[in-house]
């Protein structure tokens, strides 16, 4: 049975505040915003509590079970950062306050960008893009404006491998630039051969995800990186799988030039998905006169007596301003204590238990499911969703029916290099029995898969709402559910 919508629970009359005559002099509503006839519903306070909270019980989150969704890393987001971006220094302050007012912030802003630095190996940060893709766009920008400062005009091409994130083609576009792709060898690496035939004087750089978007760590990324250069290119890092990295190996000491941060995945900020998001983008030194307008820097460093005073730069060559005042300050904050409870010291485990899992779960499921790429993986792994003596079953079958098993599907159908793609990505945030139960899901499933096809097919059978066509859904768009006079 759907759940009733809100107008359809309405009661005319009915209401859930009366508010007592006003004391004062009542002004009349303005004309232009009065209207005779408004349609929203009439319900008593209980009845919207008690629906909406029926609604989020139906919803699936990190907090209720295991969120297995490859590239996306949705891990467990500790309730401390939470406390720490709700406190009333943090949350109560305001972007226009006067720099003097607000010194505590910018400290932690002026850390975190230290702290940043150092964990990435780059000379300067901007925690300024509202999210990753906004990061990886801002860093592209900064790659334009690199090669125009150098009047390096002919610059026109980006080259972007097939197992990158997917927004890697449309940021360069975006920006401006001609997408040229370049293929996967058989081992999962960047086909170096391709790569070289793609090098002239008319390329800006490359986006390259190290681990990529199979989850395998670029065993070519000093050849790719040394290639890129000697043609006069410049060398961006996807950073978004920087949690399989942490702590291990810094991107600027590979040779990157620039590299976006996914908080989320790695720093434990909440998912953006349209919400506050955090996308730090980190240069090398010769690209720091080129980062958004402001930076945070220390002003004066203080001594035994006074504190140090912090305060915004414009940079030299900026390419501007990325998102209003400084960008999304509460996620700075949440990242900005995860690092510190983990201290330098123990970042590192972040890294080993995010491989740990990922490896532990592929060895558990892959003789079952046929793993794309044999090897040894980084933080996620990539299987094929299908066999060939059961045909009729495809990665979205198996997708549908985890969820009966009450698990999140992980992501289907990419990377687009895979036939049938399911990736998994575990994090380091879950336990060894967790990981037993999802790869006995999935084992189950496989042997349904060729038992009782149908079940997976018609699948999900348990949840509040059964099975939904994604392709209608996304091409005949219904963008209001339900009105008073809605048929």
């Amino acid at each position: 049975m759907p759940e009733a919508t809100i107008y359809e629970l309405t009661s005319a009359g009915r209401q859930g505040v009366r508010f007592p005559d006003a004391d004062v002099p009542v002004s009349p509503l303005p004309a232009e915003f009065a209207r005779e006839e408004l349609p929203l519903p009439e319900l008593s306070e209980i009845d919207v509590i008690r629906h909406f909270t029926r609604l989020s019980q139906k919803n699936y989150c990190i907090d209720y079970g295991f969120y297995p969704l490859g590239s996306c890393t949705m891990k467990y987001n500790p309730k401390v950062n939470e406390e720490a971006a709700r406190l009333p220094g943090f949350a109560a302050i305001h972007p226009l306050q006067p720099e003097e007012t607000v010194q505590g912030a910018l400290a932690l802003m002026y850390t975190l960008q230290e702290w940043l630095a150092e964990i990435s190996g780059f000379k300067g940060v901007t925690l300024q893009p509202a999210a990753g893709a906004q990061g990886e766009y801002t860093g592209v920008m900064i790659i334009r404006a690199y090669h125009e400062s150098r009047q390096d005009d002919k610059r026109k091409k980006i080259i972007v491998p097939d197992s990158a994130h997917g927004t890697n083609p449309a940021t360069s576009a975006m920006s401006g630039f001609e997408v040229v792709g370049v293929a996967t060898d058989a081992s999962g690496n960047v086909d170096l051969d391709a790569l070289k035939a793609t090098l002239d004087d008319t390329v800006a750089g490359i986006m390259l995800t190290n681990p990529n978007t199979l989850g395998l760590f670029e065993q070519n990324v000093l050849e790719v990186v040394r290639l890129v250069h000697q043609a006069g290119g410049l060398v961006y890092g996807d950073g978004a799988n920087l949690n399989a990295l942490l702590g291990v190996v810094r991107p600027g000491d590979l040779g990157f030039d620039i590299m976006h941060f996914n908080l989320h995945k790695t720093f434990s900020t909440p998912h953006g998905g349209g919400g506050p998001g955090c996308g730090p983008v980190g240069v090398a030194a010769h690209l720091v006169d080129f980062l958004p307008d402001p930076v945070v820097v220390m002003v004066e460093a203080g001594d035994d007596d006074t504190a140090p005073l912090y305060g915004f730069r414009r940079p030299d060559k900026s390419i501007g301003r990325m998102k209003s005042f400084a960008g999304h300050f509460g996620m700075m904050v949440r990242a900005f204590c995860y690092i510190s409870m983990y201290g330098g010291d123990h970042l590192r485990d972040i890294a080993d238990y995010a491989v740990l899992n990922a490896n532990y779960l592929m060895h558990k499921v892959k003789q079952v499911y046929k793993v794309a790429y044999p090897r040894v993986c980084m933080h996620e792994f990539v299987v094929e969703g299908r066999w060939d003596d059961a045909p009729e079953v495809h990665a979205l079958d198996i997708s549908k029916r985890l969820m009966d098993y009450d698990y999140h599907p992980p992501t289907n159908y990419f990377p687009l290099i895979v036939h049938e793609a399911l990736m998994i990505e575990p994090t380091e945030t879950e336990s060894k029995q967790e990981l037993d139960q999802f790869a006995e899901a999935l084992i189950k499933i496989a042997q349904e898969a060729h038992t009782q096809p149908e079940l997976l097919k018609s699948a999900p059978h348990n949840t509040p709402v059964g099975r939904v066509d994604e392709v209608k859904a996304a091409k005949d768009l219904v963008l209001c559910c339900w009105m008073p006079d809605s048929k």
